[in-house]
């Protein structure tokens, strides 16, 4: 006799099963010889299962030594005296052996057969414990077409674990392996009754069940699910099954930490909506738990079945433009920097920042806004501003340090647009950095076993975490009613340049969730934005999860509130008399209250001094005939001249010049041109054959003369625009100057328009 065939030691070798973090299979992958297994011990099965199995299959199990002689002599003697077999005379051992034995495996029965079976059962018994003989009965045991075992078909059929069976299901799957292709329930449901209910009557018989307990069984219905390629969390199983695993049983079975209850939920949400999204169209949901950083949803697309939306692409890992999800970090890194306090003033208006000139996603500005403003309305130019005056390398740097990193082409550097989705990452990476907003500044790496380290790395500090979640979750007023207590979702949508990615994250106290919808395969997908598809899918993901108890919201000792002023950006206490034209709550972090930014192309500040004359109250000037007294006065940035002149900005209301200081150069922030940058190169938009630029000066007073050339074109008062046509090519300087003689210029060139076509020698102001 051979050797025992290595099978025979290794219970369950060959097939993979990945699970949740309860042990309910997430996705099953055969071995080698293309079978379903879920490797089990007898400890974790159910005992009603091992009391149908050993009294219907083998009641002597425990006692003979692989032959049952008087079970052999009695199926002879019944088969002698009926011409057919009444009864088998296996044992349960020398089931196993045709089960491990490739040589009897679908062997035809016969004399030798059996004979070579007895003696593999007698050899079972000598090398390997009862319990080691019943554990290989147990995942080897043929439940109907590729599954093997009877956990396997107990979640195949049942979708439940061996060891919750009750006494029906266990008399189904003892009854089972006696002629699996026949009985399989969900094919041939009344035979698998049938043979069920034999099952139970030996129990009776055999005085192990109670009448009651088998007429109770019986009532039940033979209801399985059927047999299919279906599994939860399928990518997050694939990415597990390619990691390396160490000892035999981590080759057999990898328990994830996801939970089965929660991914069925998400899934059912994406298949839900995927039907209303374009063709090609796909979503990925991640949910981490942020005490543990372990994943506890992880859907990489919205319909595995689907390949037409690329349905094997993981967007979880999928590097993609983040869009506006980066804001809070910069908020939070300027706030650590002392640069900013929760209620600065920001410049929302047009700007330009060596030749990058950002706009708003709605395409319009709001002039004065503070920096809780500014990032809840995640408005493009403040940041930009913030951006700059930080540094784009240091920010990709400190989002490195902190486990978000930004992939940018090779060979290319940081720049401005990093903050607008200028560079790559990923739905993982933005969820474990988010997790720093609701675990003090702390970001984590996702995980996805338990048994993967803990990896933690300060991205903010504790009070600039508070403070930005305060913003995104509430506003970030601490002026606010009802600040104490247990709040919702702090969140942050985003949408890549030519809407190819909506994304939406979100913080709560217990979890950190992200959403991302687009094309894997990058194309755009026009009208899609992180704000009307990634959002609603967000919070439909909190009301389903479970909700964690309230937890009272205290800031840390290094916040606390102030009363600011604006335009000046300085505590109430410390602003001069007259110059608080608009008070405010603020949130300071170490009790650093810093000023206003500076502004961009001015000398000064935002303090000036201005002459008032007593009789009129009109301004003068030193330099002028009417004598005036000296005041000094609070000014808002030169670029939100225009909703001052408008009315929108408190104390705008300056008086205007006396008419005998018309000619005099007055001192103040002089005139700024906004709208082309000196060395500009404007080209045509395809098939134009002009083309068209509005313009605008600020911070000049009175009556504006604007010259293309050198030559006059025209005259504006205030910060009107005004508009410049051309229609032919060359170099160009166009000028604007105030009533005090103040001026500003731009030179710049126009190329690409049609040869034949010729200026009309005004500009087209």
């Amino acid at each position: 006799m051979h050797p025992l065939p290595a099978q025979a030691f290794r219970p369950a070798d060959g097939g993979l099963v990945v699970t949740s973090a309860d042990g309910s299979p997430l996705r099953a992958y055969p071995g080698e010889d293309g079978i379903w297994r879920y490797p089990v011990s007898p400890e974790d099965v159910s005992p009603l299962y091992l009391q149908a199995l050993l009294t219907y299959e083998d009641r002597w199990f425990y006692w003979h030594g692989g032959i049952n002689p008087y079970a052999m002599a009695r199926a002879a003697w019944q088969w002698a005296a009926s011409g057919r077999i009444v009864s088998g005379g296996s044992t349960l051992t020398m089931q196993v052996a045709r089960m491990i034995d490739p040589a009897l495996r679908g062997a035809p029965r016969s004399m030798g057969a059996k004979l070579r079976q007895m003696a593999r059962a007698v050899q079972l018994e000598w090398h390997l414990s009862k319990r080691d003989i019943l554990a290989l009965y147990l995942n080897h045991a043929p439940m109907g077409g590729i599954v093997e075992g009877v956990e396997m078909a107990s979640r195949a059929y049942l979708g439940k674990p061996s060891r919750q069976l009750s006494h029906a299901e266990a008399a189904l799957l003892t009854a089972l392996p006696q002629a699996p292709s026949r009985l399989r329930p969900d094919r041939a449901p009344e035979a698998a009754r049938a043979a069920r209910d034999k099952v139970l009557a030996r129990m009776v018989e055999r005085g192990r069940w109670t009448a009651e307990v088998a007429g109770d069984a019986r009532i039940e219905r033979v209801i399985v699910q059927p047999l299919r390629g279906h599994w939860l969390a399928p990518l997050a199983a694939e990415r597990l099954r390619q990691r390396p695993r160490g000892t035999a049983a981590a080759r057999r079975v990898v328990r994830s930490t996801l939970d089965a209850e929660w991914q069925s939920i998400v899934e059912d949400m994406l298949l839900d909506r995927v039907d209303t999204l374009p063709p090609k169209v796909s979503m990925a949901v991640l949910v981490m738990d942020n005490d543990s950083m372990e994943a506890r949803v992880y859907a990489g697309s919205a319909d595995f079945s689907d390949a037409r939306r690329a349905a094997h692409v993981d967007m979880v890992r999928g590097v993609r433009s983040p869009g506006s999800t980066l804001k809070p970090f910069l908020y939070a890194m300027a706030l650590d920097e002392g640069m900013i306090h929760s209620e600065s003033l920001l410049v929302d208006a047009p700007q330009t920042f060596g030749g990058y000139r950002p706009g708003n996603f709605q395409a319009s500005f709001s002039g004065a806004v503070s920096v809780s403003e500014a990032l809840q309305r995640s408005l493009n130019v403040p940041a930009v501003d913030l951006l700059d005056r930080i540094g784009p390398a240091r920010f990709a740097s400190a989002l490195r340090a902190g486990g978000l990193r930004l992939r940018i082409p090779a060979g290319a550097a940081p720049n401005l647009s990093l903050i607008l989705g200028g560079a790559g990452t990923t739905l993982e990476e933005l969820v474990g950095a988010y997790r720093a907003l609701a675990r003090g500044g702390i970001a984590g790496r996702v995980r996805l076993t338990a048994d993967e380290p803990r990896v933690e790395s300060r991205i903010m500090s504790e009070g600039a975490a508070f403070i930005v979640r305060d913003i995104l979750e509430s506003g970030g007023r601490p002026d606010r009613p009802f600040y104490a207590g247990g709040r919702g979702l702090a969140w942050k949508t985003g949408t890549s340049f030519g809407f190819r990615d909506a994304w939406a994250v979100g913080v709560t106290d217990a979890w950190t969730l992200g959403v991302w919808v687009g094309r894997p395969d990058g194309t755009p997908n026009p009208g899609f934005f992180g704000a009307n598809v990634a959002a609603p899918l967000l919070q439909d993901l909190v009301a389903a999860l479970p909700a964690a108890a309230p937890v009272p919201r205290v800031p840390p000792a290094s916040v606390r509130a102030q009363s600011i002023c604006w335009p000046l950006g300085l505590r109430t206490d410390s602003t001069p008399e007259g110059m608080c034209l608009q008070r405010r709550q603020a949130w300071a972090l170490d009790d650093a209250v810093p000023p206003t930014l500076p502004e961009r192309g001015t000398q000064g500040g935002l303090v000036e001094t201005i002459w008032v004359d007593p009789r009129s109250g009109m301004r003068t000037d030193p330099g002028c005939r009417v004598p005036g007294t000296p005041r000094q006065v609070a000014r808002w940035p030169l670029a939100l001249q225009p909703w001052a002149e408008a009315g929108m900005l408190p104390g705008t209301g300056a008086a205007r010049w006396h008419p005998a200081c018309g000619a005099v150069s007055h001192a103040g922030a002089g005139v700024r041109l906004e709208g082309l940058d000196t060395g500009a190169i404007l080209r045509p938009v395809p098939g134009r054959d002009r083309i068209d630029v509005q313009l605008r000066a600020l911070g000049g007073d009175g009556t504006l003369w604007w010259m293309l050339d050198g030559k006059p074109v025209r005259r504006t008062d205030g910060a009107s625009p005004v508009s410049l046509r051309f229609t032919s090519n060359g170099a160009h300087t166009v000028t604007v100057m105030d009533e005090g003689g103040r001026y500003d210029s731009v030179r710049f060139a126009v190329r690409g328009l049609p040869e034949h076509v010729r200026n009309d020698g005004s500009g087209g102001l």
